[in-house]
């Protein structure tokens, strides 16, 4: 009954993980008059705060002791690079782009798959092979519909699935991680609120202020619940939750924010979806051969 229970805690705490990131378009625009970067900068700031509260609260700081040079350059870059990521998504939903921004983390999971073999040198299945192959056809169509190439799609999956290899090679815990990459930025951001012509920040009554703060809050939430979820359920069943996220940004785009969704474009998502489908079911498929295995008693020698 106990192994039931976590992993329903686990699960549970998946879906609040991933619910709470599918809702982000719902957040981002509340922010403005607050511009994309300006927005970055107070989400950095603010995250390192809710995070070192988070760790204080836990008393957890042994960690940092046992950090390296190679492990901290890693997490330097992998800073720079989800910097990237946070301020394609903030700018993209804020200028009505959210059914983009969704699109790049349906086809995260494909990039991953080919950092796989591009840098782990790993072999793909042959459904893999189908999968990223119809991944590459959607993409060739979306952008014939766009009149250019997706490009907020394809930096959003390309920065998130480095951002994923980076944190593979740092083998750092998600809240740890995270304080380490905002400590790098904290300074360049609180700069540049500083520094900045025209900050929003005051001016704008005490809602304005609170919701800039609040960036920090939103970031680092489901960031615990992810921690949870990681710890007590399986990989695939992360792989699964995970497109939690993008079919919420795509319902909000869609539904809420009125973004246009033509037939061609439609064409482009169903291609994405089915790969998604075909790479889901042969991932888990080789997790369920992959225990079978392990189940077997090895034979004994005569």
């Amino acid at each position: 009954m106990s192994d039931v229970s976590e992993m329903r805690r686990g699960v549970l705490s998946g879906v609040a993980a991933y619910v709470l990131w599918g809702l982000f378009p719902l957040y981002w625009p509340l922010l403005k008059p607050a511009g994309s970067v300006e927005i970055l900068a107070h989400r950095i700031i603010w995250s390192l705060v809710a995070v070192g509260v988070i760790l204080g609260v836990r008393r957890h700081w042994g960690w940092i002791k046992d950090l390296r040079a190679k492990r901290v350059a890693l997490l330097a870059i992998a800073a720079l690079v989800i910097t990237v990521n946070w301020g394609t998504y903030i700018y993209a939903v804020n200028s009505g782009h959210t059914i983009e921004a969704a699109l790049g983390y349906f086809i995260n999971p494909l990039v991953s798959v080919l950092l796989g073999v591009v840098v782990l040198r790993e072999r793909l299945r042959p459904w893999q092979w189908v999968a990223v192959g119809i991944g590459t056809a959607a993409v060739v169509v979306l952008a014939i519909d766009y009149g250019r190439p997706p490009w907020i799609a394809l930096t959003l999956a390309c920065s998130f699935g480095t951002y994923g290899l980076l944190k593979k090679f740092a083998s750092t815990p998600s809240a740890e991680s995270l304080a380490v990459e905002t400590a790098v930025l904290f300074l360049p951001a609180l700069a540049f609120v500083l520094l900045q012509p025209r900050p929003t920040f005051t001016g704008h009554g005490g809602s304005h202020i609170a919701l800039l703060v609040g960036a920090g809050l939103v970031t680092a939430v489901p960031l615990m619940f992810f921690n949870s979820s990681a710890t007590r359920v399986p990989l695939t069943v992360i792989g699964m939750l995970q497109y939690l996220a993008p079919i919420l940004q795509f319902a909000i785009g869609l539904l809420v924010q009125h973004e246009a969704m033509p037939a061609s474009r439609w064409i482009g998502f169903l291609l994405v979806w089915a790969a998604l489908v075909i790479l889901s079911v042969d991932a888990v498929r080789s997790a369920t051969s992959t225990r079978r295995r392990a189940r077997e008693p090895e034979p004994v020698a005569a």
